[in-house]
């Protein structure tokens, strides 16, 4: 064989021929998949390839590509695509400490994800919020109460979050080792959590310290354990680099530190805000050069399309855009968009598999474990059967909005808080029911008949004075305020005193709500407050007012039916706090500051309104005895606690243990104490359980600043055990060899 010959033999010169009559080498699904992609992006024009790496990409017809949207949404739900399950929001998911049951909800929104793909593919749609690849979780740290979009995080404790979002994520890709179910995406990567006026010009800066210590470790775990195959980039810039752009975060963390091998996506106009927000660089062109060459695979906009003249000028070369144009169609073929429905076991699923009575039942029993009981003086809950009269009063009481929070769905039977307390009471009780006064959003709001005629809105001394007829009458009064989710949110057209941009600029419950708390207060009626919100609120003088108070959150569309069954004793809360709960807005540092110093159960030095992991049972739990499997571990070993819990009734109920750490006379700065470990688990009234909390050595680590990486430091440690941040019952000491 001549030289020639030989080379292209190599090459595949003279065996292509025969495979080219033939049909495509992409098509052929028993290929290995790598063939396969080369051999579809080897058959695309540059421009082609360009536009498949904005979020709308486009059918290529000749090569029989559909046109695929990549941007979905499913934070706790299927969101923005018609009916779909409604569950509580992702800070209510967090308070559940409950990872095998966020883990059963992913599964569920996975299912009705493909549910509705199916529905709408079938129909020829394929437009945006109808794809397989949904931008969720949300696993930002929820560094400081005032930033409006914490409500879809999971809370301050990189811990909690990593391990409620790894089974958010395995619930959503599903357990096929081909075929993901859907794609997870974790956002937004990082250093990442307001202002939210800011976020497009913002630079944030925190220590390394911070950085690997806060930061960093959720994406780490989502990405090492939860295996998600796709990262989105936040707006700001960290370290005066364009996160969506960052060599540091992109390449030689995401990349090369943890092996990441999906594809990266910039939020929406993020490649656009390099030039127009950091100015950075001076065009389109160049920003998107930048975002790609940092390994931002896929635009949320049409700033990739410069990318062709870019080409042209020599700013960057086709080959690296091919790296991206890979990445994306095997994220692609993963999800089974070329093969066969017979080899797809996703493809199974139907469009009646979404709504279903047992997801609406579901998404019931997260918003109860969600509800978290801060206050229950003289055990004024459960309601007694004594009491026949019941005022439902607050602006938030008949409210679907609050039941919603953000990045939500369209439930088909949704249960506002007064139905759901009218529901449950099943007319044994009578329920009263009176606003009492409006919610700060409600100013813009002009009321209007079934016409469009606009209505005169009654007054606020109108309102409160129903409000207190009616709690004048009942046996216990209800209050259902807090905020809502027009108030805090994602950039939001938000100017209303204590409110700026979706951001807070105080933490005090609205100051028309505390008025009339205070005067119904003076009634000597029990009040019993129901929080509705995203984020903590301070209550220092409504807890002194008031005999109990229950966190509902953003519960999701059964909520009403979640906190009625609380109020009325048929369901025990035992949700837990996923942040403080401070005592005002100047316990805090600067909104601004990335630092961590002051901020959190983990740095915080003062005394808190409601710690980090704090919430109440109907039940008194007793915490008996705790002890290690061992006295000495070394870094790769687990520790296996085991918490003896005795529950002295008088009700069966869940109690979560939760375990922390510290150092003995460490050489770094670290923490005051870590989360380490938590269970949460149901025993029965007079039932002692043994209750076993796995302990990983490695998640004792800190970040080395000399070595530049994480190190268990040997030595003594001490673990914390008990109810909450703030009370350990019980400590253990063990030794790192």
């Amino acid at each position: 064989m001549g030289i020639i010959m030989f080379v292209l033999f190599l090459y595949g010169g003279i065996a292509r021929p025969q495979a080219v009559s033939g049909p495509p080498v992409y098509t052929n699904a028993n290929l290995p998949l790598e063939e396969r992609v080369n051999d579809l992006v080897s058959r695309m024009s540059l421009k082609e390839k360009v536009l498949q790496m904005q979020n709308n990409a486009p059918a290529i017809e000749r090569l029989g590509i559909p046109a695929y949207n990549w941007w979905s949404e499913c934070l706790h739900g299927v969101a923005r695509n018609g009916i779909a399950t409604v569950f509580p929001q992702a800070i209510g998911m967090a308070a559940s400490w409950d990872p095998e049951l966020i883990y059963r909800e992913a599964d569920v929104i996975s299912t009705e994800a493909r549910a509705k793909y199916y529905e709408c593919s079938g129909k020829g749609q394929r437009g945006i919020y109808q794809g397989l690849t949904f931008w969720s979780p949300n696993i930002n740290i929820f560094r400081d109460p005032r930033w409006g979009r914490g409500q879809e995080t999971y809370g301050e404790d990189p811990f909690l979050t990593a391990h409620i979002g790894i089974s958010f994520v395995k619930g959503l890709q599903g357990n096929d080792p081909r075929y993901f179910k859907v794609i997870a995406t974790a956002k937004h990567y990082a250093v990442h959590s307001g202002p939210e006026p800011d976020r497009h010009s913002f630079d944030a800066w925190c220590s390394e310290s911070d950085l690997y210590g806060t930061y960093l470790p959720a994406f780490e775990a989502l990405i090492r354990y939860g295996k998600a195959y796709s990262v989105m980039g936040a707006y700001n810039r960290f370290w005066n680099e364009p996160c969506t752009a960052s060599d540091l975060l992109l390449d030689k963390i995401l990349r090369k530190k943890w092996g990441f091998g999906g594809y990266v996506t910039s939020d929406c106009g993020a490649i656009w805000d390099i030039y127009n927000g950091h100015k950075l660089q001076p065009d389109s062109i160049r920003a998107s050069v930048l975002g790609v060459k940092a390994g931002c695979d896929l635009t949320c906009g049409d700033e990739y399309t410069s990318l062709v003249a870019a080409v042209s000028k020599g700013y960057i070369s086709e080959a690296e855009i091919d790296v991206s144009v890979r990445r994306l169609f095997t994220a692609r073929f993963r999800l089974g968009l070329f093969d066969p429905d017979s080899l797809v076991q996703w493809s199974k699923i139907r469009p009646s598999a979404n709504n279903t009575a047992e997801n609406k039942q579901l998404s019931l029993k997260v918003a109860e474990e969600s509800m978290v009981l801060l206050k229950n003086e003289n055990h004024t809950l459960p309601l007694g059967k004594s009491i026949k009269t019941i005022a439902v009063i607050g602006p938030y009481a008949d409210r679907l909005s609050v039941l919603l929070g953000n990045y939500c769905g369209k439930p088909s039977d949704p249960v506002t808080i007064l139905n759901g307390i009218r529901e449950v009471a099943g007319g044994k009780r009578e329920v009263l029911y009176a606003k009492g006064v409006e919610g700060l959003e409600d100013n813009s709001i002009k009321p209007t008949d079934k016409s469009g005629k606009p209505l005169q809105a009654p007054s606020a001394a109108d309102l409160e004075s129903e409000a207190l007829q009616i709690a004048a009458k009942a046996g216990v009064v209800v209050f259902v305020g807090g905020i809502s989710p027009y108030l805090e949110g994602e950039e939001m057209d938000v100017n209303i005193p204590g409110f700026k941009g979706g951001d807070r600029t105080s933490l005090d419950l609205p100051a028309n709500q505390s008025a009339l708390l205070k005067k119904l207060a003076w009634l000597g009626k029990p009040v019993v407050l129901v929080l509705t919100n995203g984020s903590a609120i301070s209550l220092s003088r409504e807890s002194e007012q008031i005999q109990a108070i229950v966190e509902a959150w953003y519960p999701g569309q059964q909520g009403g039916k979640a906190l009625a069954e609380v109020l009325f004793g048929l369901y025990n809360p035992a949700g837990r706090l996923p942040v403080t709960f401070y005592n005002s807005e100047d316990d805090l540092p600067p909104f601004t500051e990335y630092s961590m110093k002051g901020r959190t159960y983990k740095y915080f030095t003062g005394k808190p309104l409601y710690p980090f992991g704090y919430g109440l049972s109907f039940s008194k739990f007793a915490y008996i005895e705790a002890g290690p499997d061992k006295p000495a571990y070394s870094s790769a070993d687990t520790i296996k606690l085991t918490v003896k819990v005795k529950n002295e009734g008088p009700f069966d109920g869940d109690e979560v243990v939760q375990v922390y750490f510290r150092k003995k006379d460490s050489k770094y700065e670290r923490p005051l104490k870590s989360l380490c470990g938590f269970q949460r688990k149901n025993i029965r009234n007079g039932a002692v359980e043994s209750m076993l909390v796995n302990v990983a050595v490695n998640d004792l680590r800190i970040f080395d600043p000399v070595k530049q990486d994480y190190a268990v430091e040997q030595g003594g440690y001490e673990l914390l055990i008990g109810p909450d941040s703030a009370t350990p019952l019980l400590t253990a000491n063990i030794e790192v060899k």
